[in-house]
């Protein structure tokens, strides 16, 4: 058998690491947009709504065709809903917690995934899984400070502090996870650029409703109410914008198909960024427990498939 795991060259890995820092940077935009007046709800249908008119101009320049197969429509929608509740949960979780913890809880989500693979499809989870799980959990408990040892608030007190954000972004990688595992079974055949269209389009339509219902807070909009608020809603919808772009017109031609586990370097990058405009820090025992999750997710994504 053939190993599908393959040597990238240096401008795929560049690629990859740029599509990184560009999200890792486009959280740390968000959390200032909303330290500056922007809600959640508005800054995911700023971003989801200037992607999607990105992707659709791709789409009629290349004329790429919309043929959708029956489950197709079925699935679709559903996708796309659950990629608008983790967009609103994680970025619900970045306006309440550092950005990078927020960014290390969500990326649980190949935890999910292999839950969701097993409760829906009866697959059953990869022994590099299993051994991985462990190792993820114990970093994030070491990342997130459970026990308020770092803090010095305690247990009580460091949960009062970070279990919303904490929830919010569990809450996104479940969401996440279930997303990834329809998109693996009933999304084949499908360009991806035809799916990242439904999925945007769906994911702005449900920050819209959530908005007009006010479920994350008073009903309504909210814009940005300083320069420096204006300046993070346009960054991060530029930066999402882009990054989705170069996943799917760059990406493919380089031949990068089982290394975007690279990506998942995200949070690091979002450490950093947001100690150096935001001025967030965490504690060394912190940023060994966020090195545990980034390192084992990585392992996970880059590991040899027969």
């Amino acid at each position: 058998m053939k190993n599908s795991s393959r040597a990238i060259s240096g401008a795929a890995f560049a690629t990859l690491l740029l599509i990184a820092l560009m999200m890792g940077s486009n959280h740390v935009a968000a959390r200032l947009a909303f330290n500056n007046g922007a809600d959640v709800v508005t800054a995911v249908i700023f971003r989801s709504t200037v992607t999607a008119i990105v992707i659709a101009s791709i789409l009629l320049v290349q004329r790429v065709p919309l043929a959708l197969q029956p489950r197709h429509k079925i699935f679709l929608p559903v996708i796309g809903l659950l990629v608008g509740v983790q967009s609103l949960c994680l970025y619900s979780a970045v306006a309440r917690l550092p950005v990078a913890l927020a960014l290390l809880a969500f990326n649980t989500y190949p935890l999910w995934t292999a839950l969701w693979d097993r409760v829906v499809y009866r697959h059953r989870p990869e022994r590099a899984m299993l051994l991985a799980s462990p190792v993820i959990l114990i970093g994030l408990a070491l990342a997130l400070d459970v026990l308020g040892a770092a803090s010095g608030l305690g247990a009580a007190g460091q949960w009062a502090r970070i279990g919303v954000g904490v929830a919010f972004a569990l809450a996104a990688a479940a969401s996440f996870g279930l997303a990834l595992v329809f998109t693996q079974h009933e999304s084949g055949g499908l360009d991806g650029r035809v799916r990242t269209l439904s999925t945007m389009v769906m994911a702005a339509l449900v920050a819209l409703v959530a908005g007009l219902a006010g479920t994350l807070g008073p009903p309504g909009f909210h814009l940005p109410t300083a320069p420096l608020g204006w300046v993070g809603l346009l960054v991060l919808t530029f930066l999402y914008g882009t990054a989705f772009t170069i996943m799917f017109t760059v990406l493919p031609k380089l031949g990068v198909a089982g290394n975007s586990a690279i990506m998942n370097v995200e949070p690091v990058f979002a450490l950093i960024l947001a100690w150096a405009i935001l001025g967030q820090s965490i504690a060394p025992v912190q940023i060994l427990g966020a090195l545990l999750v980034v390192g084992a997710v990585m392992a996970l994504g880059l590991r040899k498939r027969s």
